[in-house]
């Protein structure tokens, strides 16, 4: 799911478009579930992606980007200047529902 690179890690993530509100919902498998508002056209569906995940994580936009999947709904994201174990502490933490 989380996989350390150089420089970064790379985010293994399912996204379901059209949802009532954007959100890190959780994990679905072995990815990250994001659901999101914006409907899968026009890029606003990744423009919202790269959005979410860059607040959840703490890093800017652009050390968010979407190196496979762009037009699918399972995606493959890299996030520079994170650390694995801070990446997943994070998810966890905005993932994390109970009170």
């Amino acid at each position: 799911m989380i996989v350390p690179t150089t420089g970064g890690v790379l985010i293994d993530v399912r996204v379901v478009p059209r949802a009532k509100k954007s959100e890190i919902a959780g994990q679905r498998g072995d990815a990250v579930l994001v659901r999101l508002q914006a409907p899968p056209v026009d890029g606003a569906a990744n423009a919202e992606l790269v959005e979410v995940l860059s607040a959840a994580l703490g890093v800017t936009r652009r050390d968010v980007s979407i190196v496979s999947g762009e037009r699918g709904r399972q995606k493959r994201v890299k996030v520079t200047r994170i650390d694995a174990e801070t990446a997943a502490a994070r998810l966890g933490k905005v993932g994390d529902t109970q009170p």
